[in-house]
C-alpha cells in the first residue's frame, strides 16, 4: 500500500512536507494511524499491479508480437557483421522457438532408444514412439496456437491460462473454457 498528499506520492521513511510547510520526519508514516493521517490529508492508494514483463514493457506497453527489421534514428536498415538487416524478433517468434526448446527437452531421454535403433537395429518400444510422436503433434499446435495470436493480450492469456480450472458445482478440476495453451503430453 502507498501514500498519497495532496495528489503527491509520499515515500515511507522518508521526510516530507505538506502544503502548510509543516515538516514531518522520515518515520512519521510508519507510526501514525490512519486517523493521524486522514487528519493531515494522506490517502492510501493501493500499489500498482504487477507487470508481467514476458509480454509488456510496462503497463499498457506490451511488447512487439510480430518480427520486424531493425531500422536507426533515421529509419535506415541496421546491418549486422555480414551486410544483413537485423530482425526484431517479436513475442511469436520467441514463444515458438521456447515450444521447440521445450520439445527436445521432453524428448531428450529417449534419444537413446533412436541411437540404439541406428546401432544395433533393434526396435524402439511403440509406447516410445507413441509418446514421441505426440511430443511432435503437440508441439506443432502449440506453434499454431501461438501463430494465430492477433494481439499481445491474446498471447498472454494463451500462455498464462490453466488447462483445467476448479468447478465448486462439482468440486473437481474441469477443462478451462478460457483459451490456454495446449498442455504437453504425459510421459509413458
Amino acid at each position: 500500500m502507498g501514500f498519497e498528499l495532496n495528489g503527491q506520492p509520499l515515500a515511507v521513511d522518508r521526510p516530507f512536507t505538506d502544503a502548510n510547510g509543516v515538516k514531518y520526519p522520515a518515520n512519521w508514516l510508519r507510526l501514525s494511524s490512519a486517523e493521524d493521517k486522514e487528519a493531515i490529508g494522506i490517502t492510501e492508494v493501493p500499489d500498482p499491479a504487477p507487470v508481467d514483463h514476458r509480454f509488456y514493457w510496462d503497463h499498457d506497453l506490451p511488447k512487439r508480437l510480430e518480427d520486424e527489421p531493425a531500422v536507426d534514428e533515421n529509419g535506415d536498415p541496421v546491418l549486422d557483421a555480414d551486410g544483413e538487416q537485423i530482425i526484431n524478433k517479436g513475442l511469436k517468434t520467441e514463444w515458438t522457438a521456447q515450444q521447440k526448446q521445450i520439445a527436445g527437452t521432453l524428448l531428450a531421454p529417449t534419444d537413446w532408444y533412436i541411437t540404439r535403433k541406428v546401432d544395433t537395429d533393434i526396435e524402439i518400444p511403440a509406447k516410445v514412439k507413441q509418446y514421441r510422436d505426440e511430443i511432435r503433434l503437440t508441439c506443432g499446435l502449440r506453434e499454431d496456437q501461438i501463430a494465430q495470436c492477433t494481439s499481445t493480450e491474446e498471447l498472454a492469456a494463451l500462455l498464462t491460462n490453466p488447462a483445467q480450472v476448479y468447478d465448486e458445482a462439482t468440486d473437481s478440476m474441469v477443462p478451462n473454457t478460457e483459451p490456454h495453451i495446449l498442455p504437453w503430453p504425459e510421459a509413458k
